[in-house]
């Protein structure tokens, strides 16, 4: 049997450091573990974070655009940490150990939260349904809160990488199960959000907050659980050494020789002499015409050598420079994501506060949290994950002929242009709320007498938009990253969920200042009943159709990266 039968041709290791044997490592084999992981972490997160805006106005004493603006602060905090466990794992770490350690962080934070809202003394005084917080028990709610933004943060961009890793990038069977992978990663994380909203926002809203961060944080225990019983089923790629290092080293080497010609045959520009990569864990990239300037880091001259060896910071490869230029074709694709994870963030700020001031009855006896209906989001997605996999996938091949039946770029402009619907929607059930309440005058009603149920289209659609972008976009910067860097790219996407909590925060501030001038209560005042919900959810989905537009100007322009030879 042929040595490429018995090992992975990716470079990947077990756990002890050997190469990793096919059939005892890898594959589907492992994805119960890291799916079990996580879908657990998930729920942890999702379970502490779907209702902390009401935490935030009933036992923090809030109000609701500071409590949005927190929320949506914190939780781009979350999205901004995974660059630091993305350059950890892609330069020294690796992504299994950085999982592993930052997962201990994670669970660090959720203890301090739940004891920040359990133990007397931690937790906020209440008599009468109102409550006091010290500037004691702020900091320490906010020190745990963003302890988990670092824990959860470090990890979000190794997983779903780590778990691309288990199938062989040069196995042309295992190569087309990655695909499958990332839709059903993104399934077991809604999974996980599917008990959060339901189960854990009604304990946190009838049974106590203590409970309700309790229990998200016995999850991510067993998250880590997960995650460690499947160790020596691992495959494991190798670190590649800094790639902010790499990237710096293209860009003042061809500063340095801004004024040299680029040679028209490629041939000339330096290059590895073997087939392998110079950078471990990668395979050489193709060299490409486009942003020519950075191709004259590789053009050889005889300042380039010190000592018999060439300085890496006047001279580098043609696949080193092919990294640099990878990230610049993936940024305006990148950036396109900000505004979809705007309208994203909706679900856990504004979302929540318009189903406040709506009827939560079902029947006589029983009466559902504003941010459980964020259930029907991940309803949404549980649906459209398996209806995608199985059956739109195979049905579009038969038409395009492409093996995931869209291309990536086609399968993220489509839920792009669901977002906007999702805004549409909003904004007219909005419009049909606040015509009641001026009509019949439930200004001063704590919930007017019209069904939260009229909120379920707009989680619906965005859950949608979210199996096309979101599992999109996952897959997208997986595969376009170069091999060194996928953490990093990872991190960059999630990123845009980051700047587009930022951007609603940013946005609501605006509003508010703008909108409130000369005595009047604004858009969105602390009693939604008096202001105009409904035109921040129309500015949502004008700036949604302009990035739409944006997006197929860019789409039509990227070119997908091609490899070369073996992995180093």
């Amino acid at each position: 049997m042929a040595e490429s039968d018995i090992y992975t041709g990716d470079g990947t290791v077990d756990i002890k450091g050997n190469p990793a044997i096919k059939s005892k490592t890898g594959n589907w084999k492992t994805c119960p573990f890291i799916l079990g992981n996580e879908c657990s972490e998930r729920l942890a997160y999702y379970g502490m974070s779907t209702n902390l805006v009401n935490y935030l106005i009933d036992r923090l004493n809030q109000g609701s655009a500071q409590a949005a603006k927190n929320v949506t602060n914190w939780s781009g905090t979350c999205y901004i940490a995974p660059l630091i466990g993305a350059f950890l794992a892609d330069a020294y770490l690796g992504r299994y150990w950085v999982i592993a350690s930052f997962s201990c962080i994670y669970v660090l934070g959720m203890t301090l939260l739940t004891l920040s809202a359990s133990i007397d003394g931690l937790k906020p005084t209440c008599h009468d349904g109102k409550c006091h917080a010290t500037s004691g028990n702020v900091a320490m709610f906010f020190v745990a809160l963003y302890l988990i933004a670092l824990g959860t943060g470090g990890i979000k961009p190794c997983v779903s990488s780590f778990g691309a890793d288990q199938f062989d990038e040069t196995d042309e069977k295992e190569k087309k199960r990655k695909s499958s992978f990332f839709n059903w990663f993104y399934f077991s994380i809604n999974i996980g959000a599917l008990v959060a909203s339901s189960v854990l926002v009604y304990i946190q809203e009838n049974v106590g907050w203590g409970w309700g961060f309790g229990i998200p944080a016995v999850m991510m225990a067993l998250a880590i659980v997960f995650f460690f019983s499947g160790s020596k089923l691992y495959r494991i790629q190798k670190p590649g050494g800094s790639p902010l290092t790499r990237l710096a080293q293209v860009i003042v080497a061809s500063l340095r020789k801004y004024n040299l010609k680029v040679p028209t045959d490629k041939a000339l520009l330096y290059e590895t002499e073997d087939s392998e990569s110079g950078i471990k864990g990668s395979r050489k990239l193709d060299h490409t015409k486009e942003l020519s300037f950075f191709d004259k880091a590789a053009v050889q001259t005889q300042h380039d050598q010190v000592k018999g060896f060439f300085n890496p910071w006047r001279l580098c490869t043609v696949t080193q420079v092919e990294e640099l230029k990878s990230i610049i074709r993936i940024l305006p694709i990148w950036s396109s994501g900000i505004i979809f994870s705007t309208v994203y963030s909706q679900m856990s700020t504004m979302f929540v506060e318009q189903g406040d001031k709506m009827d939560p009855s079902i029947g006589p006896h029983f009466s559902i949290p504003a941010a459980a209906l964020s259930i029907f989001d991940t309803l949404s997605v549980i649906f459209w994950v398996p209806i995608y996999d199985r059956l739109i996938v195979p049905l579009v091949r038969k038409y395009t002929g492409h093996e995931r039946g869209f291309t990536q770029l086609q399968r993220m402009g489509i839920g792009l242009a669901i977002s906007i619907f999702s805004m549409v929607v909003a904004a007219v059930v909005e419009i049909i709320r606040l015509d009641r309440v001026k009509k019949h005058n439930y200004y001063d009603l704590k919930h007017m007498p019209m069904s939260i149920f009229w909120q379920v289209p707009q989680y619906f659609l965005i859950g949608a938009a979210e199996v096309f972008t979101f599992v999109g976009q996952l897959e997208f910067f997986y595969d376009q990253a170069p091999d060194a860097m996928r953490s990093m790219c990872s991190a960059l996407s999630l990123m845009t969920v980051a700047l587009g909590n930022y951007l609603s925060s940013l946005l609501v501030t605006i509003i508010i200042h703008v909108t409130t001038r000369h005595g009047k209560l604004g858009w969105i005042p602390n009693n939604l009943n008096h202001g105009h919900l409904d035109y921040f959810f129309w500015l949502l989905a004008v700036l949604s159709i302009l990035n739409f537009l944006v997006y197929l100007c860019i789409a039509r322009w990227y070119k997908y990266k091609k490899t070369t030879g073996g992995f180093s």
